[in-house]
């Protein structure tokens, strides 16, 4: 369970049934980033979100639809996917990705009656727009606690999908939460792709390749912000051997990821964007629906870091500490 708790409150795919045996009318479409449910991270954690609507609020399956982005495409094939749903009438409409500002902007205004989320974006405003973000400084600099107080080696590592703003938060957060914990240590840093080529959110290979030289070089331990990319960077600590960690993104990844590997995940820097889709979905089936942005950070539990595995028990009372100075000011993380 991760310490920013309510992981046992995620029902399991295809629970049916409300709980309270109201049925909900909404028809809700979901628009995926590319990896789609099923990456073990970031779409999934937003899957997971969908699935506790469905439960909760007593959503047919009928009611819902799940499209996911393809690699290499266009805004307007991403416009044209949300059109898809809107004119299927599903309302309300969830965009999982900052890739989707353009065509959220874009669209929204064509639907006013439909309300629109879009995960990790601020930039795409309208009356029918909720953005819905994140601090992943905030949970990016524990894990960075994590990594320096259980590297041996004083050498660390950090693995972007792609060079985007975005991920540079998580590098951010990082880089500032290791050196806080121990001053001078060496943090690598690589970015598989560039944009305008998302693919480094959903190539294993080039994880893997990149977590391989880190682990050649002396790192000890290497976390990722890089998505479907991520299995390559835990097979790389896997084959590193004894004493090799890796850190997960966005979902526990020791409990998501290929059994093979979990037991070299250190912990994982949880992203709450299942608790994000699920109040924002409650929000709108409860005519409370809300433009603008809401951040989920950790005073409010909308990021932290795991403790399955047991393996960072030992320095929880430290990673709880810097976690209440965060909470009350005391320590400013940066961002950039």
């Amino acid at each position: 369970m991760s310490a920013c708790g309510g992981d046992d409150e995620t029902p399991s795919p295809g629970a049916t049934g409300s709980p309270t045996g109201a049925t909900s009318n909404l028809k809700v479409g979901l628009a995926y980033d590319i990896g789609g449910r099923g990456d073990q991270s970031f779409n999934d954690s937003a899957a997971a979100g969908l699935d506790k609507s469905k439960t909760d609020f007593g959503i047919s399956e009928d009611n819902v639809n799940e499209l996911e982005a393809s690699a290499g495409e266009t805004d307007a094939q991403k416009e044209e996917r949300l059109r898809q749903l809107a004119e299927g009438g599903y309302n309300p409409i969830i965009a999982v990705g900052f890739a989707y500002s353009g065509p959220v902007a874009a669209v929204a205004p064509d639907f006013p009656e439909v309300k629109f989320a879009i995960i990790d974006d601020a930039v795409a405003t309208g009356p029918n727009i909720a953005n819905l973000t994140f601090a992943e400084h905030e949970g990016s600099y524990l894990v960075g606690v994590a990594a320096a107080l259980k590297s041996t080696a004083n050498h660390i590592g950090f693995v972007g999908g792609v060079q985007v703003p975005l991920i540079a938060k998580f590098e951010a957060g990082f880089k500032a939460g290791a050196e806080a914990a121990k001053p001078g240590i060496q943090v690598d840093t690589t970015y598989l792709t560039q944009p305008p080529d998302f693919t480094g959110f959903n190539d294993a290979a080039k994880g893997q390749t990149a977590a391989d030289g880190m682990f050649d070089a002396g790192a000890d331990v290497v976390y990722h912000a890089a998505g479907g990319s991520g299995g390559g960077v835990f097979n790389a600590a896997t084959e590193a051997g004894e004493g090799k960690w890796a850190i997960g993104v966005d979902s526990d990844q020791a409990l998501t990821a290929d059994p093979a590997v979990r037991d070299v995940i250190l912990t994982s820097m949880i992203k709450r964007v299942d608790t994000a889709v699920y109040e924002f979905i409650k929000s709108v089936n409860t005519n409370a629906f809300k433009a603008g942005e809401t951040v989920f950070g950790l005073s409010s539990d909308g990021v932290g870091y795991s403790t399955t595995g047991g393996h960072v028990d030992d320095i929880a009372a430290q990673l709880e500490d810097y976690k209440a100075k965060i909470i009350s000011g005391e320590i400013t993380v940066p961002s950039s």
